[in-house]
Parts: C-alpha cells; sequence; structure tokens
C-alpha cells in the first residue's frame, strides 16, 4: 500500500515542484494539495494521510501551530525557505526539516526516513523486509537491504551490489547512501566500501569477506568495525573469526 502524501503550502511553485517529486517516487500517492492550512484540516477529515509536506510561514496559521492542533497527525516533513524554526519543527516529531529550494537527492533522503518509521505503508509490513530507492536510469529503483551484499564507491557513481549477481550503478555520494541506510545492518569499513552486517562471512582487521569476495578493512574504520566484534579485540591479522 502506497504512502499517502499531502502538500500544505501556500506558494505555487513549490506546490508543482513537491507534486513533481512526488509522482517520479512509486511508493507514494499524492492525494491532495492546499494552499493554507484550513484547507489541510478540511482535507484531513475526509482523507486517509500518511505523510504531510507541510509549509511553515503560511498566512493565518502557520505550520508548525497547525501540526500542534492535530490530534492524531500524520508524519511531517517541513518545507521551508527559513532555517529559524528547525528547532521547533524537531521538538514537534517531524521526519525531517528541508529548507527551499529542495533539490531531489534531498528529498529522496527525507521521504526514505519516513518510508522507514515504523514501517506503516510499505507494501510488505513484515518487520524483516526493507527497502529504500534509488534513481537510476531516469526511474525510481526500489532495492530491498536484505538483498544487498556491499556497496562500492567508484569516482562519482557507486555499485549496489547484490545477491544473485546483480548490480545498480547510481549517481550519489557514499556518504549520502551511508546516511540513508540503518547502522544496524550496514556497516562502512573503508572510504570505498559499506558492507551488509549480516551478509559478512568472515573477517580479520584488515579484510571482510562476503562468500568469496574480499573487501579491504581502512586503517580509520578499524575501530569501528571491532566494535561490533567486542570478544576479537585481539584477533591477529590474517586470522578469520569463522
Amino acid at each position: 500500500m502506497a504512502c499517502r502524501c499531502i502538500i500544505i503550502d501556500d506558494e505555487p511553485p513549490a506546490i508543482k515542484v513537491l507534486k513533481k517529486y512526488i509522482e517520479t517516487v512509486p511508493a507514494l500517492e499524492i492525494c491532495g494539495t492546499c494552499n493554507n492550512a484550513f484547507e489541510a484540516l478540511n482535507l484531513l477529515t475526509t482523507e486517509r494521510v500518511d505523510l504531510m509536506f507541510l509549509d511553515i510561514q503560511m498566512p493565518k496559521l502557520i505550520g508548525t501551530d497547525l501540526l500542534k492542533a492535530l490530534p492524531h497527525a500524520p508524519k511531517v516533513i517541513f518545507t521551508t525557505a527559513h532555517k529559524g524554526f528547525a528547532v521547533e519543527a524537531f521538538e514537534l516529531e517531524a521526519v525531517d526539516y528541508l529548507l527551499k529550494p529542495i533539490s531531489f537527492e534531498r528529498f529522496l533522503k527525507a521521504v526514505n526516513k519516513a518510508l522507514h518509521i515504523n514501517h506503516p505503508f510499505t507494501e510488505n509490513p513484515a518487520p524483516t523486509i526493507s527497502f529504500v530507492y534509488f534513481r537510476a536510469d531516469r526511474k525510481m529503483i526500489k532495492v530491498f537491504l536484505d538483498e544487498i551484499l556491499y556497496i562500492e564507491c567508484i569516482r562519482d557513481y557507486v555499485i549496489i551490489h547484490m545477491d544473485k549477481e546483480r548490480e545498480l550503478r547510481v549517481k550519489i555520494t557514499l556518504n549520502h547512501v551511508e546516511s540513508i541506510l540503518p547502522g544496524n545492518q550496514f556497516l562502512r569499513i573503508h572510504r570505498s566500501f559499506i558492507v551488509s552486517i549480516h551478509k559478512i562471512t568472515a573477517f580479520t582487521k584488515t579484510d571482510v569477506e562476503i562468500g568469496r569476495i574480499e573487501l579491504p578493512i581502512g586503517k580509520s574504520f578499524t575501530k569501528v568495525f571491532l566494535k561490533l566484534t567486542p570478544n576479537n579485540e585481539n584477533l591477529p591479522d590474517g586470522v578469520a573469526e569463522r
């Protein structure tokens, strides 16, 4: 079931941009646009809404006050040109706070965060299934996290290596990928590699094995890696824990 979204903004160009972004992501479904908070209140009484893209500076009733007035508010991503409301927004448990003009990459990062909070509208609600969308070949491609083996950075691109020898090439930074992946499932082991923790079959202080694939552990990442293996702090170089 798709995540049902509304856009609340008094600026038509901002609505147009967000509507275009939402229509690009298959997991999202737009169910209405509102030019002010009072239109939004009416819509919220008649439609099931999972996620609001909410501007703050609007006439008569600002976005943060609208959110405070809702007894059972949907998830909220604030979209604003003003930095000054960020603290209040996060005190109201907003998913994210996007400053205009909003890039598609920043929008996508916020959406991925919203989709993974309690998984209320994933296509399969089973807690072991989780996914993110990546933009490649002019479309949004769903990647299930439990299918990823490791992610490799090559210049301005990352290669997502998946099971069954599948690969996806995406123009994005590895830092960005790291920020949208759950830290309890993925680990940065090198400036060029992120690995799925559950796919690791063996390791030493200097490398990680995923099946027949060996990946190096960067010197600056060794301590981070060993935090996950507290019983192996004295593991010699070249001796794998199996």
